[in-house]
């Protein structure tokens, strides 16, 4: 145990032994460990001794292995208080990832599932008088077991079908502890994630439909545990049995008058991107223009627009028949009139546009047919082309949607109104596809003008989808104020904003005041690095985050940081932070992949947006601070005010955006009374001297 520790810890620790044995008469110190006297109550091994902060209180108490074979014998006592209170006791110890590994060598999981598979069957005959407690033993045991497994010492796959039978029982059951519930509903996401095996199993347990009454609750802890689960088999399950429905979220979540916290908001999202993941198997599946099932499909495209129902063996010569459909399909719009199967060769969007264009046809048959009949009537040249401005817009819709790519983890991005309707691509589609055809009239474009049109309408739907509608109707109502017309005004105004002058006198003002600027921009940097910022340590589980925050000193000469409990609010004092790092020990800033938190087997799967917020500070010999940053914004600050630190130039988009932003201001303020006149391009003479300099004041 001596070893362990460093000189001032072994003094302590020999001073402490030597007093308890003296009093008391202990045994083998072997017997006792130090533990961070904290609610955290982690021991003190030589992986975690160096993150003893200055001022730290010390525990003298039982070893790790001492606390386990004890808790491993109380748990199977056979009084119901005494038991209880050791699994409250096991659930508080089984943090701490030391005693975690000794309870485990003592085959202590296997008791855990033993004593969940029978149902505490010795007490399971009480439930009707002793239901509380019951709901206690049950909790906490679960409790254990979830703090236990996460520290990824014991593999999931190693779980009987009898242990998973009863914890979907549990989820099953209508009326459950919310505390059982909530840590059933856990064990099963980390089962589905972690084993495909184990997903089979649960799948045969419990289904999505099953989930969906834990969404009705007003309890959203459970309602995060629940959309979790069900992203987890979403997104193991075989294509086929994707199922899942959407509106339940909206109803009970999403419009539920409680506000959405960040967890919840991030599984939406993930709910979100799974759903329209979905759609990538017909985006990138390209049509066979030989396929007369699929050619038939076009065909019915044809005949609901011009209402004849003739088939390819009715009467008439064959030519007849060809020259009818090649003159139906022009009128569709479609690029290749004689075959337009080939029209879905291209991928993306391939089938999915297809798809899109026949849910159309078929639920919103008048508005299909206007459209198609309004533009195939026309002599102007002036026609929308139905067909081709299907299949872009198609395409157009999955990259906003972001379509076939993983969720990402930081992410809380949700659209509320995807989640009111069972197809609300396809009617997002069909909202879309009129909203082209009302803008194409407008524009009053050509077939020249056919990629200008589709930018306005990539314009409309990102402004309209920025303002995070509610349901598909608001954003229909949002795209019924963003005309042509209001884009154009729109876009006047943003180049007037963003106006830049190019004459000479202009652009050497441009010069002399852009040092100001960013020595401001510098300045803004070290006061927010001296507010400081709350970083997160992120684990396996999201939801149960670590914090530390990190703080420069008002004189910009020492990094102040130290670990949290939670999140705070506000800042949080120097003298609370424990650790301190002086700037002049810091040799460089390093970003993204090079970071050494971004090396590591396995770190955070190298997520890319993780990587796009990692960086750390190298110091002393080859020591590093390391920072994962909240969001894009607080790494820009804090690289650029770390950089400045050092005397290197600050390169971030934030500080490209500022210094575009401040100066564009400072240079309208300098030129406010020159409006409507023209600047000359050389400079006006230099008049005389004045006869005498009386008017001049000496501000020093």
């Amino acid at each position: 145990m001596f070893s362990t520790l460093t000189p001032i810890m072994q003094c302590f620790f020999s001073l402490s032994f030597h007093s308890m044995a003296f009093r008391w008469s202990l045994g083998n110190h072997e017997n006792f460990a130090l533990q961070i006297a904290d609610a955290t109550n982690f021991y003190i091994t030589e992986k975690n001794r160096n993150d003893i902060k200055n001022g730290s209180i010390l525990r003298l108490t039982t070893s790790p292995y001492q606390t386990a074979v004890g808790l491993h014998e109380r748990i199977q006592s056979s009084s119901m208080d005494a038991k209880l209170e050791a699994l409250k006791d096991l659930a508080n110890a089984s943090r701490d990832i030391t005693f975690a590994q000794e309870f485990i060598n003592l085959d202590g999981i296997s008791l855990l599932t033993q004593m969940v598979e029978s149902g505490t069957e010795r007490y399971q005959k009480l439930q009707k008088i002793m239901k509380p407690c019951f709901g206690d033993l049950l909790s906490f045991t679960l409790t254990a077991f979830v703090e236990l497994m996460d520290h990824g010492i014991v593999s999931w796959d190693t779980f009987s079908v009898a242990f998973i039978k009863k914890i979907a029982s549990y989820v099953n059951k209508s009326a459950m502890d919310t505390a059982v519930l909530q840590r059933s509903l856990a064990i099963l996401e980390s089962m589905v994630l972690n084993s495909q095996d184990l997903y089979h199993k649960v799948a045969q347990e419990i289904t999505i439909g099953q989930l969906i009454p834990h969404l009705q609750g007003t309890d959203q802890d459970i309602q995060t545990y629940t959309i979790a689960v069900i992203n987890a088999l979403f997104l193991k399950a075989p294509e086929e049995k994707r199922q899942v429905r959407l509106h339940c979220a909206h109803t009970n979540v999403i419009r539920s008058p409680t506000p959405i916290n960040d967890e919840m908001a991030h599984q939406l999202y993930v709910l979100q991107v799974l759903t329209f993941n979905l759609l990538e198997d017909r985006m990138m599946t390209k049509m066979d223009p030989q396929d007369q099932a699929q050619r038939d499909i076009i065909f019915e495209l044809r005949r609901i627009a011009f209402d004849m129902e003739m088939e390819p063996n009715n009467s008439g010569s064959i030519e007849k028949r060809k020259s009818m459909y090649t003159r139906d399909y022009k009128k569709l719009g479609f690029i290749n009139h004689v075959n337009p199967a080939v029209d879905f060769t291209q991928i993306p969007p391939g089938m999915l546009a297809l798809d899109n264009m026949l849910y159309f046809a078929r639920h919103h048959q008048d508005a299909y047919i206007r459209i198609v009949l309004e533009n195939s009537s026309r002599e102007d040249k002036h026609e929308c082309p139905f067909g081709r401005s299907s299949i872009e817009l198609t395409k157009m819709l999955c990259e906003i949607l972001k379509v076939g790519e993983l969720p990402s983890e930081n992410c809380h991005d949700f659209h509320p109104m995807f989640f009111t309707h069972d197809r609300s691509f396809e009617e997002f589609f069909c909202i879309c596809i009129q909203l082209l055809n009302k803008t194409w009239k407008e524009m009053r474009a050509t077939s020249e003008d056919f990629n200008k049109v589709m930018q306005v309408v990539r314009e409309q739907i990102m402004r309209a989808l920025t303002l995070k509608p509610n349901s598909l109707d608001q954003f229909k109502s949002r795209l019924q104020n963003l005309s042509y017309t209001e884009i154009l005004k729109i876009r006047q105004s943003e180049r007037m904003n963003q106006e830049d002058f190019q004459s000479r006198p202009i652009l050497e003002l441009r010069e002399k005041i852009q040092p100001e600027i960013m020595e401001l921009i510098k300045q803004q940097r070290l006061n927010r690095l001296c507010e400081g910022t709350c970083f997160r340590k992120i684990s396996s589980r999201r939801r149960q985050d670590k914090f530390w925050y990190c703080r420069l000193s008002p004189n910009h000469k020492v990094l102040h940081y130290g670990d949290l409990e939670e999140s705070p609010q506000g800042e949080v004092p120097h003298d609370s932070l424990q650790d301190k790092l002086p700037v002049a020990d810091i040799k460089a800033v390093i970003t993204g992949k090079d970071c050494p938190h971004m090396k590591e087997k396995g770190a955070l799967k190298q997520n890319k947006e993780v990587l796009e917020l990692a960086f750390s500070v190298l110091y002393e010999s080859d020591e590093y601070l390391n920072f994962i940053a909240p969001d894009k914004h607080e790494y820009c600050v804090w690289t650029d005010g770390l950089n400045a630190l050092l005397g290197k130039e600050m390169t971030s988009d934030y500080t490209k955006s500022d210094m575009d932003t401040l100066l564009s201001m400072e240079m309208k303020l300098r030129l406010l009374d020159l409006e409507n006149i023209q600047i000359p391009e050389a400079p006006p003479p230099i008049p005389k001297e004045p006869s005498n300099y009386d008017f001049v004041y000496d501000c020093n």
